[in-house]
């Protein structure tokens, strides 16, 4: 398996010589260390991190301004970046992840534990790339249970019933892993009416009330996340 490559900015020698042998002991991590914000600039292009940890605070390039320099290079822009600081009250941190950084590692940091903090927080990296890519695919089921949803105005006819069941099946499968549990109820919701259609049961559900409801939950998440990265 490859090495998870952490760049790790610092331009004091003490707490990168620290830093590198705190993530020294994870075995999964290869860990390169700059000294200037310039450094990791150029360290950063040609090495491709799965994540940064960047000090706020150098002489000449600090750590915002590095960060910003970073987000205008297409090689750099998408790499993950955690500020390391001893400003790391609520409200520091708030204008840190505005700056684009995705979070914060306070200083002092105990360096038995450093590591975990860092896997945590590519753990928490990655579930965030997986939410991306559900509501990604969530607008593309909510395109197609628009069009089926015309279909079942002008007759529900069992073959459409069916592929509107499997899309809402598997929604409700998989929405409330990565978070969506309202995505997930108004899909077991459509689901459960198909169900009782099909098989010819008394319900007082409204098959087309609870798939508008899915489609405006779909809808919605994406407008909130397109929203939220603009």
């Amino acid at each position: 398996m490859s090495a998870i490559r952490i760049l790790h900015v610092e331009d004091e020698p003490d707490i990168r010589e620290i830093v590198d042998m705190s993530l020294a002991l994870n075995p999964e991590f290869e860990v390169r260390a700059c000294a200037s914000g310039a450094e990791a600039l150029a360290v950063a292009s040609e090495w491709s991190p799965a994540l940064i940890l960047l000090d706020v605070i150098m002489p000449g390039m600090d750590g915002p301004a590095t960060l910003a320099q970073l987000r205008r290079k297409p090689e750099t822009a998408d790499i993950p970046v955690l500020f390391m600081t001893a400003r790391a009250q609520a409200r520091e941190i708030e204008h840190f992840i505005a700056l684009g950084a995705q979070g914060v590692i306070s200083k002092p940091f105990d360096p038995m534990t450093l590591g975990s903090m860092v896997r945590s927080h590519l753990q928490s990296l990655r579930l965030d790339k997986l939410r991306n890519v559900f509501v990604r695919r969530a607008k593309a089921d909510a395109a197609i249970l628009k069009s089926y949803r015309m279909r079942l105005a002008r007759n529900s006819d069992p073959t459409t019933l069916d592929q509107v069941w499997q899309i809402a099946h598997t929604l409700a499968g998989t929405a409330g892993l990565y978070g969506f549990e309202e995505i997930g109820r108004a899909a077991s919701a459509v689901e459960k009416a198909i169900e009782a259609k099909l098989e010819g049961a008394d319900t007082q559900v409204d098959l087309r009330s609870v798939l508008e409801h899915l489609i405006a939950r779909l809808e919605n998440e994406w407008n909130e996340r397109s929203a939220a990265v603009a």
